[in-house]
């Protein structure tokens, strides 16, 4: 089987929550594990808590646009999008629900309280960015040209 020189094997392949999933468990890991890297600070539990609640504010408020759209929020999918959702939180970020994550990650990273749990976070965006986001912007573009890169040029892929 031929592909294009520029598309890579884990391209829209690997589902964001699956991911998110597979970090929050290697984070686990490695505060199970690695017991010489935690650390303590005040408030750590609300902080967390107020973190992971944030990011699942950010990721429903994201699932509600799309879904008042009427567009397909299948990650592995974009080339299904019927529409580009320009409302609500998308005026703000173009990946909330990944932004989300995000914060989820950093609420369970603090939850963990080991320093190896925050290595997560950039690992997680570096990933998203090159075998998700790229390929997902790529296909948008293809799907709705001018009106997308008009977007791209007004709002930004994080925040």
């Amino acid at each position: 089987m031929h592909t294009r020189p520029d598309v890579h094997v884990l391209e829209l392949k690997i589902p964001p929550v699956a991911l998110v999933i597979i970090i929050a468990l290697l984070m686990w890991l490695g505060s199970a594990y690695a017991p010489g890297f935690h650390f303590q600070f005040a408030f750590q539990t609300i902080v967390a808590g107020l973190f992971g609640l944030l990011g699942l504010g950010v990721c429903a408020l994201g699932l509600l646009e799309f879904k008042w759209a009427k567009t397909t929020v299948n990650p592995t999918k974009p080339q299904s999008s019927s529409s580009l959702v320009r409302s609500g939180v998308y005026r703000h970020t173009r990946n909330p629900m990944y932004l989300g994550f995000v914060l989820i990650l950093a609420g369970w990273a603090a939850l963990t309280a080991t320093f190896l749990s925050f290595f997560g976070l950039p690992a997680f965006v570096l990933y998203m960015n090159r075998f998700q986001i790229k390929p997902e912007e790529r296909a948008l573009a293809s799907l709705f040209g001018d009106e997308f890169r008009a977007y791209c040029s007004t709002v930004r892929r994080w925040i």
